[in-house]
C-alpha cells in the first residue's frame, strides 16, 4: 500500500496555510454577524422578512410627505428601495396611502414588506382589507393592524374585527396581523392576546407620545420619563414570539437636534427584542442620513 509522505518543507506549507484558514476564522465570523441598517430581519416567529429600517410614509398623519408632491414620494420609496430599505409602513388615514400602488410600481412585489393599518371597526371587515388590496395594486400585504388602539379591553370589544382580519388571513389577503397601540392598557392587552402576531409599538429613551403611565405634561417639560413599564411589554412580546417593530423613534418628530436623534436610534439599535424600526421619512437625503447613522452606531458593536 502506497502512503503520501511530505517533506519538510511541504510539511511546513500546509502547516501555515491550516494556521492562517484557522486565524481568518473569527474574522469571517465577525462579518458574517455584523448587523447594518438595511439587513433583511424576521419578524418575530412569523418568518417574515422586512428591512432593519423602515420608511414611515405617516409624518404628520402623511402631510409632511404629501406636501412634496407625488413624483417626489415615490423617488422617495425608490431611493430606500434601491438604497436597501424594503420596508414601508402606511395606513388610511395617511395622505400618502392613495400613492403607494403607484409608488411601489416596477419594484419586485416579493421582496418588499407593506405594512398598512385598518382604522376603527368597519362594517365589512373583508371590504376594508381589500381597499387597501386594491389601492396598493398587491394580492397580498405582508402586515396588517388595527391602528391607533386605545381601549384596554379591545380583545373582547374588537372580537368581529379580529375575526375579519382572521379570514382575511385565510384567503392570504395578509401575511401577519396585529395592532398599534396607544395606553399602555391596550399595549398590555396585546401582549396577552395569542391573535397579534405582530405589534408596532411607541418607543424612545426619552418616554416621547410612548404609551408610558407618565402624565404627557410631565414629557412635555422635558422631565424623566420611565419607558421601562414599556420595554417590560416589549420584552414579552418577543418571548411569545411576537414580532415588534418601534415606531416614534423621533419623538413623533419632536427630536430636531442630531444628538437626541442619535441617543434614540442607539437605544432601539440596543434592543434585541425589537425587529425592526419605522422612520417617519420625507425625502431621499433623509434616508441617507438615518441608514449612515445607524450603520455607524452598529459598526461600534463590532
Amino acid at each position: 500500500m502506497n502512503r503520501l509522505k511530505l517533506n519538510r518543507r511541504q510539511f511546513l506549507q500546509t502547516s501555515a496555510v491550516a494556521v492562517a484558514g484557522a486565524a481568518l476564522l473569527p474574522q469571517a465570523f465577525a462579518a458574517a454577524t455584523k448587523r447594518t441598517a438595511t439587513d433583511q430581519v424576521t419578524l418575530g416567529n412569523t418568518g417574515i422578512k422586512l428591512s432593519r429600517i423602515g420608511i414611515g410614509t405617516g409624518s404628520n398623519n402623511g402631510h409632511d410627505q404629501s406636501s412634496q408632491g407625488k413624483e417626489a414620494f415615490i423617488k422617495m420609496i425608490h431611493h430606500g428601495f434601491d438604497s436597501g430599505i424594503t420596508y414601508i409602513d402606511t395606513a388610511e388615514r395617511y395622505a400618502t396611502f392613495p400613492w403607494i400602488g403607484d409608488a411601489i410600481k416596477g419594484l419586485p412585489r416579493e421582496k418588499l414588506f407593506i405594512q398598512t393599518k385598518v382604522p376603527g371597526q368597519p362594517e365589512d371587515v373583508l371590504a376594508a382589507i381589500d381597499k387597501h388590496r386594491k389601492t396598493f395594486d398587491t394580492d397580498y400585504i405582508d402586515s396588517v393592524l388595527i391602528h391607533c388602539m386605545t381601549d384596554s379591553n379591545w380583545t373582547d370589544s374588537y372580537k368581529r374585527i379580529m375575526d375579519g382580519f382572521n379570514e382575511a388571513k385565510e384567503k392570504k389577503w395578509l401575511r401577519a396581523k396585529g395592532v398599534s397601540c396607544h395606553t399602555l392598557g391596550a399595549l398590555t392587552s396585546a401582549v396577552k392576546s395569542d391573535w397579534t402576531e405582530t405589534h408596532l409599538v411607541r418607543i424612545n429613551p426619552m418616554g416621547r407620545y410612548m404609551d408610558t403611565p407618565t402624565p404627557k405634561e410631565v414629557w412635555n417639560r422635558n422631565l424623566a420619563v420611565d419607558v421601562d413599564p414599556v420595554m417590560e411589554q416589549i420584552k414579552s412580546m418577543h418571548a411569545k414570539g411576537h414580532g415588534v417593530i418601534g415606531m416614534k423613534i423621533f419623538g413623533n418628530g419632536d427630536f430636531k437636534d442630531p444628538a437626541e436623534r442619535e441617543k434614540s436610534l442607539r437605544f432601539a439599535m440596543s434592543k434585541p427584542e425589537i425587529n425592526a424600526i419605522v422612520v417617519g421619512l420625507v425625502n431621499p437625503q433623509q434616508i441617507d442620513e438615518v441608514i449612515s447613522k445607524v450603520n455607524s452606531i452598529l459598526a461600534e458593536e463590532a
